[in-house]
Formats: C-alpha cells, structure tokens, sequence
C-alpha cells in the first residue's frame, strides 16, 4: 500500500525525526555512566586527606621524573587488569598530564562501580 503524504506532512514527519535524532545526540550511551554531577563541588586535596586513593594513570617513566606525593601508578591501559590494587572503599582522585588518560581511566573506573573524581591533570592539583 503506497500512502501519499503532503509536501506539509513530509515537512513535519521531518521534523519530528530531527528532533528525536538532536535529543538523542545529547544523552550517554547506556552502560557509560556519566561523571558525577558533584564533581565540581568536591575538594580532591580533602578527598585525599580522608583516604582516598590518589591514581597517576601517566607512563611509569612519566611518574618517576614527577609524581604527586603519595601517588600510585598504574598506566591507563593497564587500569582495567589492575583494579584489584585500587580500593573500593574509597573515592579515588585519577590524573594524568593532559587530562585525556585520567578521563578513560575514570571511565573505566566508573563504569566498574567507583567513586571516581577525575582531577584531570598534575597541574590541576
């Protein structure tokens, strides 16, 4: 059955279509959980001095020439594998030199059910 629409109701039809598409292009895929809106309003310099694990996710080399004080290191790509040395039972503070490393690293960490604050570079601290 062939329906023939009218110039108005294609324009229409095409705009609702838009519509959906740009509500849709600003959502999170699902099974990537967005940063913590309080991010922002968190002190990750307190976060620290109450026990949560500072992360530096930048190469090994990169740590030994400059690290944060108390800092471990694990490699962003090696985040995934070595979650098991990163506690749960504290937020942890993930940073890095230009912040793109600490940014997958704390995806990686969200999506695994931490609470993540992602100081985004050394610099930042």
């Amino acid at each position: 059955m062939h329906v023939s629409l009218s110039r108005t109701a294609r324009l229409a039809l095409l705009v609702v279509s838009l519509g959906s598409l740009a509500v849709g292009c600003g959502s999170q895929s699902q099974g990537d959980p967005a940063p913590a809106r309080e991010e922002e309003h968190r002190d990750p310099h307190q976060l620290v001095a109450e026990g949560a694990t500072l992360l530096d996710v930048r190469t090994p080399e990169e740590f030994g020439e400059r690290h944060l004080d108390g800092a471990i290191n694990i490699p962003v790509d090696q985040v995934e594998a070595r979650m098991s040395e990163i506690s749960r039972d504290h937020p942890v503070v993930v940073y890095c030199r230009s912040g793109a490393r600490a940014m997958s690293a704390a995806r990686i960490l969200r999506r695994a059910g931490y609470d993540v604050f992602d100081l985004h570079t050394i610099n930042d601290w």
